[in-house]
């Protein structure tokens, strides 16, 4: 379960570790085979028979599931299907793709509170099912986008007429709807919480409220015009918590006399703890009025004035006219409103389920960390993910929250961030830029952001999903621009220190076919950019020891795009080594070296042999992809120019003219194709690369490379090239100053340490300007 951030003792940021039932409500929805069969015509799910599952297990898998972003659609309710073996009691749900038929199952449960928000796909047939079946609920959410209550038609404007024959309503939501005066209320005896958010009075009136003997709280938000209701409000002597708001965006909020009809109404509430008038002007004006108390004390704001000796608990007045939140004298303890951080973070609290104010709430949020004047990071993350968590389809929050955690995350406080809670942050930029894949704004703020952790470790749990996201990124941007080089970049990145089943789903979704697109659409005019040198280097890090990948770069034209970027850019000297890499693993896969047996690839890679460029790099990856070709044997090489011997000659000069002590622009996980060339024995020069190659590289690297030699038996491999008669003097040389290396690092160590030991850049990933 996705749960709140705490800071602890030790002031790490993180989120409570799951208990044992959550484990294994976790291990069920990774597993659904387990308590499910799937019929194989209809492909619905089916519950096994021998399975009962507790009702404190299903209402709590039902929110898992949503949490972790799964859509909640009819396929997926035919697991409750029999209300015996998985009773549900409190079903929520947000962003679900559920219909009247789904719906049919979930209210034959003996629910007790049902919520809905993000439910687009069902009508007003579902509330005749649940007056049918639901008699008992105590608590009903019909938030934004749930039209069970509402015409579906866009421009339908005739009301739906129903009634609310639910008499064991404790709480009661409704968003949006048209309140005909025919709906009764006074037989909701046992209702204490209700909210009208947006709801249209059509001639309906307050006064249905005035018997209801436990009403505690009325939440009137973006309710229009209300002022003829205020004599209706003074009578609801119980209420507790009473909200006005306005989003200002919809209306004006503005009253005839405020300060009367605020006055009025406090001095008529007794009970009154909970005020929200943001958006309004019933604050006034600022003009303070003193409090007939001997403390003399005053309230800025003239309508409270009777509440100085007794402030209320809380206040909101976010965006009133005036800017009431930056007055002094104000009789509550807690505000929400946009002077301060403190009253930040309360409107980002209280408002969590109104789109509209929390937008600009997460902007103002934005504005403190941007300019690292917020103190309370832990609260801001807290409030900055709950906001994208619950309100994933509406686009400004995701973006106004994305850039805010940007802000977040590029602090000192990632320090302090445990496991659970990058992967809560992760999941929920993820889930918005799912969902708002063709918004420019919306994947640049999530790449941004997720630039900031440490690829791939941190992102391995959602590798799949991320590499779908990106790859849309890279395919679907303008040319050039920021979110496709961006998205290329962390790409580059996930495919760099991944295994080969990682690398062959890359290929599967279409990366090579992608780069290769990126490639020629550069070709075609003539353009060299960042985004031509990452896509080779993606394609250099995806085909590494992955041969169907390697297949895949030569049936793309990869061959033929090769020969167009040497001829057009021949001084790139980062392009022509992540190519050359990139060949080198084409040549280590035996299966496709007869592709690479022409005249115009030969004489490319033997002229590459005398290439300068990026130090030695691209004449050793040069040499690598002939030594690999040569060591098919003589009958293998089946073209007249150049000739087998004239390339190996080449092969060999280029490698004595290297430097032995050459620091290296390169990755080795394995040594697996170098070793193999060791085996070669027909043909010593293909043996002279590997075993320089291994030389060089236990030489300036020690630390890493020698355990990699010895861990894949390239000991007894070289002892075995020593003591064969064959070999040159020149190899033997090498292997031994392979070995002495190893030994000399398996020896404890009396010196400084070795330099370059903790050297693990990979080459392939290219840092991104801007």
């Amino acid at each position: 379960m996705l749960g709140r951030v705490r800071l602890k003792e030790n002031g790490i940021m993180d989120e409570e570790l799951p208990t044992l039932m959550e484990l294994s409500i976790r291990f069920m929805a990774k597993n659904l085979h387990v308590i499910c069969n799937t019929d194989p015509v209809t492909h619905q799910l089916e519950l096994k028979d021998d399975v009962v599952v507790p009702n404190e297990i299903c209402d709590r898998f039902l929110r898992y599931q949503q949490d972790c972003g799964q859509d909640i659609n009819d396929r997926f309710i035919q697991i409750f299907r029999d209300t015996e073996k998985t009773p549900l009691r409190h079903v929520s749900l947000r962003n679900s793709t559920i219909t009247n038929e789904g719906m049919r199952i979930l209210l034959r449960h003996q629910l007790n509170s049902l919520s809905m928000w993000y439910c687009n796909k069902i009508t007003t047939a579902s509330w005749n099912i649940l007056i049918e079946h639901c008699r008992q609920l105590r608590s009903l959410e019909l938030g934004r986008f749930v039209d069970m209550l509402k015409h579906s038609e866009p421009n339908e404007k005739t009301p739906i007429d129903f009634q609310l024959l639910l008499p064991r309503l404790q709480r009661l939501k409704l968003n949006g709807v048209v309140l005909q005066p025919t709906i009764q209320f006074s037989h909701l005896t046992e209702l204490s919480h209700l909210d009208l958010t947006a709801c249209i009075f059509a001639e309906f009136s307050l006064k249905a409220l005035v018997d209801l003997p436990n009403l505690r709280t009325l939440i009137l938000f973006n309710v229009w015009p209300l002022e003829h209701e205020f004599p209706t409000l003074c009578k609801l002597k119980n209420l507790e918590t009473l909200d006005l708001s306005v989003s200002r965006a919809n209306v004006d909020g503005n009253y005839l006399t405020p300060n009367k009809l605020l006055a009025n109404l406090v001095e008529n509430l007794p009970k009154l703890r909970h005020l929200d008038i943001s958006g309004t002007n019933l604050a006034g004006d600022g003009v303070a009025e003193r409090a007939g108390s001997c403390t003399g004390s005053s309230s800025d704001i003239p309508g409270l004035v009777s509440r100085v000796d007794r402030p209320l608990d809380f206040l909101g007045i976010y965006y009133t006219s005036h800017s009431a939140c930056k007055w002094h004298d104000i009789p509550a303890l807690r505000i929400a409103g946009e002077a301060t951080e403190e009253q930040i973070l309360v409107a980002a609290v209280a408002y969590q389920d109104r789109h509209e104010l929390l937008t600009k709430v997460l902007n103002d949020l934005y504005h403190l960390l941007r300019f690292e004047t917020c103190k309370q990071i832990h609260k801001a993350l807290d409030v900055v993910l709950s906001a994208m968590d619950k309100h994933i389809r509406v686009k400004n929050i995701q973006i106004s929250g994305s850039a805010t955690l940007f802000y977040i995350v590029k602090g000192r406080e990632k320090m302090k961030f445990g496991v659970p809670l990058k992967n809560h942050i992760i999941h929920t930029l993820l889930n918005g830029m799912s969902t708002h894949l063709t918004d420019d704004t919306m994947m640049r703020n999530g790449c941004l952001t997720l630039c900031q952790f440490n690829i791939p470790l941190d992102v391995m749990f959602e590798y799949e999903r991320l590499v779908q996201i990106l790859l849309h990124g890279v395919s679907y941007r303008e040319q050039e621009g920021f979110v496709q080089r961006i998205a290329i970049y962390l790409l580059n990145s996930l495919a760099c220190q991944v295994d080969g089943s990682q690398k062959l789903f890359l290929g599967d979704l279409g990366a090579i076919s992608t780069m290769l697109n990126l490639i020629n659409d550069r070709l075609s005019r003539r353009v060299f950019d960042d985004v031509m040198e990452v896509a080779w280097s993606t394609m250099w890090n995806v085909t590494d020891e992955t041969a169907k990948n390697c297949e895949r770069f030569l049936d793309g034209r990869g061959m033929e795009y090769f020969l167009g970027c040497l001829k057009l850019f021949p001084d790139r000297d980062d392009l022509l080594r992540n190519m050359m890499g990139l060949l080198g693993n084409v040549a280590e896969v035996k299966e496709l070296r007869p592709r690479l047996m022409t005249t115009e690839f030969i004489t490319e890679f033997s002229d590459l042999l005398d290439s300068s460029s990026d130090g030695i790099e691209v004449s050793y990856n040069a040499a690598g992809v002939l030594a690999h070709i040569a060591s098919d044997g003589a009958d293998a090489w089946t073209i007249a120019r150049p000739t087998r011997y004239s390339v190996l000659v080449r092969m060999v000069e280029a490698i004595e003219r290297w430097d032995l002590s050459a620091e290296r622009n390169i990755n080795y996980r394995s040594f697996e194709p170098i070793l193999g060339l060791i085996r070669c024995y027909h043909t010593p020069q293909c043996q002279h690369w590997a075993v320089w190659a291994l030389a060089n590289l236990t030489k300036v690297y020690p630390t890493k490379y020698c355990r990699v030699v010895e861990q894949e038996h390239g000991v007894e491999l070289l002892q075995e090239l020593i003591d064969h008669p064959q070999p040159y003097p020149r190899l033997k040389e090498l292997a031994q100053i392979v070995l002495t290396h190893c030994r000399n690092l398996s020896e404890p160590m009396t010196g400084s340490a070795s330099d370059g030991s903790t050297n693990t850049t990979d080459p392939n990933v290219m840092e991104l300007d801007g």
